[in-house]
């Protein structure tokens, strides 16, 4: 099978990556990503993959599978177009709107599940499948892999907790304004070391402020890295405020903090002040409530810590294919293709569609 990973954000990579390494398992694959060049110019995978910028090459590839975890892929590409979802956030109306881009979902847990499958029914062109989702496989693999590194975080900053604070980048929502003073006092009366890790869309003038705040305060220290995943992992708590990242923590049954997050139902500690935070440390580290709240969670948004979500996906492509053939492009409106074009640009047809 051809198959395009179409990574058009840095934190996509971690999305893909275990696609990749299925499909190398399996044989029989010929995978190209598709990476954004101005978004990712220096593509940290570049030596052990096969990948190129240019979106006529995609074309001429002829990709089979299109496997995309943002909310637009360029209809005149062939192959059958896959939303794999860049996270869990269902409380950004975003994430629940149909663009009709894709020929299928690939849904992370029965919650979003049910959600799809009724906009299935109500849009008629496109399916559902609930596979997982492919980072769970990445986490799978690398549980422990970090282990070494924490204890030696640890060690160096003489702290006996990690905490990684990893906020959203929209200006709506993030709570980056309004979080210093609440986390350097964080640091001061709790044996924490705290991490800061930030989305790749970030203003830049935010970054390097908590960047400087970071380097003069003891117990902090700065972040710089496309994924965060890893950090997750050697995180013993989380600091957010409206992220899909909350659930993927929550998803490693650890605890979570968040300031106004946007969600109505709410599975974690949520502050409406930054004062808050000292005490609301205490409480999710102590308090089981929070505990099953996560359960409730790990059930529903996403059961598939087996390592096996990848493979789950390129099964669910095979199957569309031979049920339906390989889609040559997708059905649209004028404005939907007047998007697709202006965000990828036009390609020359070396073929006929």
């Amino acid at each position: 099978m051809r198959i395009v990973l179409f990574c058009e954000n840095k934190y996509a990579i971690d999305i893909l990556r275990p696609i990749q390494e299925e499909a190398n398992q399996e044989d029989g694959h010929d995978v190209l990503w598709y990476v954004h060049q101005k978004r990712i110019p220096d593509f940290p995978l570049k030596e052990e993959v096969t990948w190129t910028h240019s979106i006529q090459e995609i074309y001429d590839f002829q990709p089979e599978a299109v496997f995309v975890p943002g909310n637009i892929v360029p209809y005149y590409l062939s192959g059958v177009k896959i939303q794999v979802f860049h996270g869990y956030a269902a409380e950004k109306k975003d994430h629940w709107v149909i663009r009709r881009y894709f020929d299928t979902y690939f849904t992370q847990g029965p919650f979003f599940t049910k959600g799809f499958e009724r906009l299935a029914r109500k849009y008629g062109d496109f399916e559902v499948l609930e596979t997982g989702w492919p980072r769970q496989d990445w986490i799978f693999h690398n549980l422990h892999s970090f282990d070494a590194e924490r204890e030696r975080l640890l060690k160096e900053s003489g702290r006996s907790k990690i905490v990684l604070y990893a906020p959203t980048f929209s200006p709506s929502l993030t709570s980056l304004p309004y979080m210093q003073q609440a986390l350097v006092d964080l640091v001061r009366e709790k044996d924490v070391l705290l991490l800061l890790k930030f989305h790749p869309l970030t203003k830049a003038e935010l970054k390097e402020e908590y960047r400087l705040l970071a380097e003069k305060t003891e117990g902090m220290l700065w972040i710089d890295d496309y994924t965060v995943t890893k950090y997750m992992l050697m995180a013993d708590a989380m600091i957010s405020d409206t992220s899909s990242t909350i659930y993927e923590f929550l998803l490693l049954d650890k605890p979570v903090i968040t300031l106004r997050a946007a969600a109505k139902e709410l599975y974690w500690r949520d502050m409406q002040q930054p004062e808050e935070l000292c005490q609301a440390y205490e409480e999710v580290v102590n308090d089981d409530l929070w505990r099953e709240k996560r359960q409730w969670v790990i059930q529903n948004y996403d059961p598939y810590l087996d390592g096996k979500v990848a493979h789950r996906m390129l099964e669910g492509a095979r199957d569309y294919i031979r049920r339906h053939g390989v889609p040559t492009h997708r059905q649209l409106n004028i404005w939907r293709k007047y998007t697709s074009i202006k965000t990828f640009g036009c390609i020359k047809k070396t073929r006929k569609s």
